[in-house]
């Protein structure tokens, strides 16, 4: 929202003040986007168009207001209150969301992964089902480690001596 507060200028210093309200405003809201990145990159502090909208619309005030008050036009208000990409960079963000979708669920498969052999090495232990060597515990952990964490199903193999 804006409003002419100089009427002599608005009039002289520009050739039409609302189209030059609407150049200057794409031209912020561009800069804005350069400025902001849409979404958290790994830094949790850091400000984004999308987490901080308060923030962005009063950086878009201050750079709207210094733009027009050259030519006698007064900010009331800004607001974003659309935000769109092109579709090569929306699916881009697709992606990379969905790529820290998976890296979040492994490192939880990973962490129970972890969990469930530490119990079952403890357990073992502690009821002295069976006396393991520390090279059959380090095959025990990672048999367990790769049935637990894998994508697959388990292909039990016996091995008879």
């Amino acid at each position: 929202m804006w409003r002419v507060f100089d009427t002599a200028r608005a009039t002289f210093d520009v050739e039409n003040y609302k189209q030059f309200v609407q150049v200057q405003t794409e031209t912020a809201i561009r800069h804005l986007a350069t400025k902001y990145p849409y979404d958290q990159r790994g830094k949790p502090d850091e400000p984004t168009l999308r987490g901080n909208p308060d923030e962005v619309a009063g950086d878009l005030q201050v750079e709207l207001q210094t733009r027009l008050k050259l030519a006698g036009i007064e900010v009331l208000e800004t607001r974003v209150s659309h935000l769109a990409y092109s579709p090569e960079i929306a699916a881009a963000m697709l992606q990379r969301q969905q790529a820290a979708a998976i890296i979040a669920a492994r490192q939880r498969i990973v962490t129970g992964a972890v969990g469930i052999v530490e119990s079952v090495l403890k357990s073992l232990h502690d009821k002295r089902i069976v006396n393991l060597s520390q090279d059959q515990k380090a095959e025990l952990v990672s048999n367990l480690l790769v049935v637990i964490a894998s994508e697959k199903g388990a292909q039990p193999i016996l091995q008879v001596q």
